[in-house]
């Protein structure tokens, strides 16, 4: 049988682009750098196989009689510990309970200050129809939706997720929080530094929580302390709601309605850059954390007498 000219398009499951691969057909192999799509084109003839691989990727073999025009081939990314910062992971292996655990165990387990919890959010509101899918398929419903009813389901489970997690970090100080007042003072712990958060939380305290809820490790540590230093619970309860569901609410809804305006405006697909996206969120979200560290030491450092 004659050769074949035929383009497809390659990605990993985490629908990220792969830079380069290569396909051996009949023993030859060829190197190729996919376009901006991801698509390649390669000759073939159908009665022989076709392996495609690229770098810490399992191979993919497939007949080239099996391979169509425009053929979506996903290859598989070995596993390795960088890609539990990539939210797709958990998107991809755990579908939508993962999601909700995870942004519970963010601020709910002391563990969780190292989960990707604001760029897993904006990326769930690119998948947002995907995984509502998901969750009703599961329960045995299928049908057609309305995409503000996808958004809301997300958005409110998701939410009480959140608002469940900081409860139970707010909870979790309230029971240590009379011990560690009797604490003797040590090098990491200082019995000052309670009674400056308790003041803090008395002055500052629904704010805190608000605000938390969008800065990295912060938030993770903020409804401790708040239990900590017995910030009153029905105030600690109100601000946890707005936190929580205005955190949830910004994220989902700039991931869904920025990825079609871009793709509309533009013809880029996030989808295909996630690892700029979550890098972007990163810096923003960690940024005012970073200034007021390094500047609270400037501050500090200026303020000591001069010594002899």
């Amino acid at each position: 049988m004659a050769q074949q000219q035929i383009r497809i398009q390659c990605t990993n499951q985490y629908e990220a682009p792969i830079d380069k691969l290569t396909v051996t057909v009949a023993g030859q192999t060829t190197t190729y750098s996919p376009d901006n799509l991801g698509y390649i084109t390669i000759n073939i003839n159908p009665a022989d196989s076709v392996i495609i691989n690229a770098a810490h990727h399992e191979p993919y073999t497939v007949a080239g009689a099996s391979l169509k025009e425009g053929e979506l081939v996903v290859l598989q990314k070995k596993f390795t510990w960088k890609d539990l910062l990539n939210p797709m992971f958990y998107i991809v292996y755990g579908g939508f309970f993962l999601l909700l655990f995870i942004v519970f165990a963010e601020t709910g387990l002391f563990v969780g200050f190292f989960l990707p919890g604001d760029s897993l959010l904006f990326v769930a509101g690119i998948y947002s129809t995907n995984l509502v899918d998901d969750l009703f398929r599961k329960f045995g419903f299928q049908g057609v939706r309305y995409e503000w009813l996808d958004l809301f389901i997300l958005i409110s489970l998701i939410s009480v997720a959140g608002i469940l997690g900081n409860t139970v970090g707010y909870w979790t100080g309230r029971k240590i929080g009379p011990t560690m007042f009797h604490w003797r003072d040590r090098f990491l712990f200082k019995k000052k530094y309670l009674y400056d958060a308790h003041d803090f939380y008395e002055k500052h305290g629904g704010g805190a929580i608000i605000f938390a809820r969008f800065l990295p490790i912060v938030r993770t540590f903020a409804p401790i302390v708040a239990g900590i230093v017995a910030m009153d619970r029905k105030k600690f309860s109100f601000y946890n709601m707005v936190g929580c569901i205005a955190w949830v609410f910004s994220m989902i809804i700039a991931g869904h309605f920025l990825q079609k305006w871009i793709f509309t405006q533009f013809d880029f697909d996030l989808k295909k850059h996630l690892e700029v996206i979550v890098l972007g969120i990163v810096v923003v979200t960690t940024a005012p954390v970073l200034i007021k560290l390094f500047s609270g030491r400037k501050k500090e450092k200026v303020s000591q007498p001069p010594t002899k």
